[in-house]
């Protein structure tokens, strides 16, 4: 099974590149469920602290608050959130459908944060 990547210290002009500012967030309450991911999802966690465990046995992956998270596609496993999780994220690639309107959400931000700054 390919691996989660994690990068504690993403830059900000790697953030700024990558449209992080324009990513929909999504929250989650200390809890523990199985997951898989059916697409690539790239997340910066802005709060929080998780564990995810694989499903074929493999060594967890913790991250937390700062971090840079790619979960590839197909990954299998349980979602332990320690500390109320809170991130931003993009789906790449695997289902369309999920991707898709992952892509309009982030336009639908950067559109909308245009109009402000025109205020």
């Amino acid at each position: 099974m390919k691996e989660i990547t994690v990068d504690s210290n993403p830059s900000e002009a790697l953030l700024k590149e990558m449209g992080v500012t324009y990513w929909p967030i999504w929250e989650k309450e200390v809890s523990v469920f199985p997951w898989e991911f059916v697409t690539t999802e790239t997340a910066l966690i802005l709060e929080g602290e998780c564990e995810m465990t694989p499903e074929d046995g493999g060594p967890a992956t913790i991250f937390k608050a700062g971090d840079l998270v790619v979960f590839p596609l197909g990954y299998k496993g349980t979602w332990e959130v320690k500390k109320p999780l809170k991130k931003c994220y993009k789906h790449s690639g695997g289902k369309f459908v999920k991707s898709f309107f992952n892509r309009l959400n982030r336009w639908i931000n950067f559109i909308k944060s245009m109009m402000s700054s025109k205020k």
